[in-house]
């Protein structure tokens, strides 16, 4: 769209509105450009030369005499689409025991490429950072795509609760190009200490386009009972004495 004819007082700040409405898991591109010029159509003084540096000749409008004549701001604009939150995926363990999961995750709406990217056939690692994505690829085949994957908490406590408990590894890709669906089989490991209910999110980015969220639902059930102590009473109205040891799993 193009808005044209607009004043601006100084200091007054102008929106900009945007819509943007994808029709497919792709990339998207645009470029908004902001022009402006004095308002009684004078130039500035500032005369661009060929000794110039190239930001500041790609971001004015230069007259006939060499000045100035209007400023450009230009912001790149990427639009990354999203697709619907999928359901949620319940992982329960009873606390003190270990579970190992395998968790398949559907990518629908996958776009192919037509060349196939680098590092192809790289393997890679379990990453719970919030602020990384671990890379991955797909098969070798000629639409080869790369996905990135990442495990998000809720918050810096849950993040501490959870990273130590909880790994998770891409062990099987599945790509349908009919359907256009990619399948992401993960080995999920879950080993609780104590009874728990946390969430999280994992995020799935394709190189291509499209952005993928599926929840996660961790419960750690209550363990089970240690041991049985029995008492035994010596008499009415007297002190029975039972002794036993208690470990710490932690400093």
């Amino acid at each position: 769209f193009h808005l044209a004819g607009i004043q601006l007082a100084p200091k007054e700040k102008l929106e900009i509105p945007m819509l943007f409405v994808p029709a497919e898991m792709k990339i998207y591109k645009a470029v908004v450009i902001i022009h402006v010029m004095r308002e009684n159509g004078e130039n500035w003084p500032y005369e661009v030369t060929a000794e110039s540096s190239t930001d500041l000749k790609r971001n004015v409008t230069v007259a006939e005499n060499g000045k100035t004549q209007g400023i450009l701001w230009i912001y790149p604009i990427n639009g990354t689409p999203e697709a619907p939150q999928q359901k949620s995926v319940v992982i329960c363990c009873q606390a003190r025991q270990r579970l190992e999961q395998r968790v398949e995750l559907l990518l629908i709406g996958v776009i192919p490429v037509t060349t196939a990217l680098p590092d192809a056939g790289k393997s890679a690692t379990a990453d719970t950072d919030e602020s990384s994505f671990t890379p991955e690829v797909t098969d070798g085949s000629s639409a080869t795509l790369e996905f990135l994957y990442e495990v998000q908490y809720q918050s810096d406590e849950i993040r501490s609760q959870l990273e130590s408990l909880v790994g998770m590894q891409l062990v099987e890709k599945e790509w349908d190009t009919e359907s256009r669906i990619v399948t992401l089989i993960f080995n999920v490991v879950f080993a609780p200490n104590k009874p728990m209910r946390n969430e999280a999110t994992v995020v799935i980015q394709c190189t291509a386009g499209g952005l993928w969220k599926f929840p996660l639902v961790f419960i750690a059930t209550e363990p089970e009972v240690d041991d049985v102590i029995n008492i035994e009473a010596i008499g009415l109205n007297k002190e029975s004495i039972v002794g036993f040891k208690l470990t710490s799993q932690t400093r």
